[in-house]
């Protein structure tokens, strides 16, 4: 299946300005603007902020501070959440209070670069088994330079510390130790691109995206897992079903392959098909629908450009190779996390995909009855910060977690 679905315009979100309850205004003026240096946003202020969208009234606030680099978010059955912290951090939040004490028994993590402790899932069954997993980075014992993305499956009673810690998966996809090898096309440095977004599937399969580590040339070779991602039984088993099993050439966890740095996945609450946002390089960010056994070009095929302007060798409608259902850049959005919205309290948003973006907004995509994208609309980015990811909690609230050093969440419920 091909799709080219070309972006010819963001529509951009309304700023209105916050007013906190028995307070002064804040300057109702346009968003500030980002500072000089785009890796450092200005510091996050106590808010609320009433924000109103094309087709909704937002009530931002800041629902948890004092996150270092928070990654992802799972809701709990009983109530309450746990949140990652790339730094190498698994902590709890209940009745809206962060435990300052982290939840202990975790591996080595090696957080350099963009690395980590990344995401986190709970096992479908998790009330009645206590199971989750935690993607993170897996440094080797005589090179912490040298690492891989890993998987790890832990029982979690509720206290602070997991017990029956395991590695279920261990991507073959070692790379960092020094001389590093020569590669083309101005790639960036070994500790980039690990992808590591995790979602259990209709199938009750767990899915799992590897990055390209910045070394794009292994991506095509299917005999790793560069630039991929993954499907696996509950216990890291491989499914007998996987689309290459038994085919020479294949690792057989594979189910899709040609990624660069896969930063989101999720599942369509309706059809259960899956979707991926990741970077390219200089834009080509792409968003797409993935489907068994597909190749989504990396790093032959982008719509971005490389960074020493090594042209591509195809931009789109290769022979053997999927297009992406929407294709970003220059200059690059930088996708994080995405959740479609599944909830009464935003009517006008219903069915649409939500993507946190590191380049401090939350994007609305709409799409038509067939499933292409129609509009985009921009917005949040009035407090300033760059976000990493974006979940529907069970209360029908919106949670965005900001990728700073001064983390925090934002909870956004529906205005007046």
């Amino acid at each position: 299946m091909k799709r080219t679905i070309a972006l010819a315009c963001a529509a951009l979100g309304l700023g209105a300005g916050a007013l906190a309850p028995g307070a002064l205004a804040q300057d109702a003026a346009a968003p500030r603007a980002a500072p000089a240096n785009p890796f450092l946003s200005p510091p996050l202020e106590p808010g609320p902020w009433d924000i109103q969208t094309e087709k909704e009234s937002l009530a931002v606030s800041v629902f948890v501070r004092g996150l270092e680099r928070p990654w992802a978010i799972a809701f709990l059955p009983e109530g309450g959440m746990l949140v990652t912290e790339r730094m190498g951090r698994l902590r709890v939040i209940r009745e809206g209070k962060l435990n300052p004490v982290a939840i202990a028994g975790l591996p080595p993590i090696m957080p350099s670069g963009i690395g980590g402790l990344l995401d986190l899932a709970l096992h479908p069954d998790f009330a009645n088994n206590r199971l989750i997993y935690l993607s993170y980075t897996k440094p080797s014992e005589e090179n912490p330079d040298h690492n891989t993305l890993a998987v790890l499956r832990a029982r979690w009673d509720g206290g602070l510390k997991l017990s029956e810690v395991q590695d279920i998966w261990v991507a073959d996809a070692w790379y960092g130790q020094t001389p590093l090898p020569t590669r083309c096309c101005g790639q960036g440095p070994s500790f980039g691109s690990y992808g590591g977004r995790m979602e259990f599937g209709s199938d009750g399969k767990l899915y799992i995206t590897s990055g390209d580590r910045n070394y794009g040339e292994m991506v095509q070779d299917t005999s790793n897992h560069f630039g991929v991602t993954v499907r696996l039984n509950d216990d890291g088993t491989v499914p007998a079903d996987n689309p290459f099993v038994g085919q020479s050439g294949y690792k057989p966890e594979i189910w899709t392959t040609g990624h660069r740095n896969p930063s989101g996945l999720t599942r369509h609450p309706e059809t259960g098909a899956l979707w991926e946002t990741e970077f390219g390089p200089r834009g080509g960010d792409e968003l797409n629908l993935l489907m068994r056994g597909s190749n989504y070009g990396w790093m032959d095929v982008t719509q971005g450009h490389h960074y020493d302007n090594t042209p591509a060798k195809g931009i789109r409608d290769v022979e053997g190779m999927t297009d992406p259902i929407l294709a970003w850049g220059p200059p690059s959005i930088n996708p994080g996390g995405i959740a479609f919205v599944a909830s009464d309290g935003f009517p006008g948003w219903s069915g649409n995909l939500l993507m946190a973006a590191m380049s401090r907004k939350l994007v609305r995509i709409e799409f038509d009855e067939a499933g292409n994208p129609v509009h985009q609309e921009e917005m949040l980015s009035e407090p300033g910060q760059r976000l990493r990811d974006v979940a529907q909690g069970p209360d029908g609230s919106l949670y965005v977690l900001t990728d700073e050093d001064d983390g925090a969440i934002l909870r956004i419920e529906p205005g007046f």
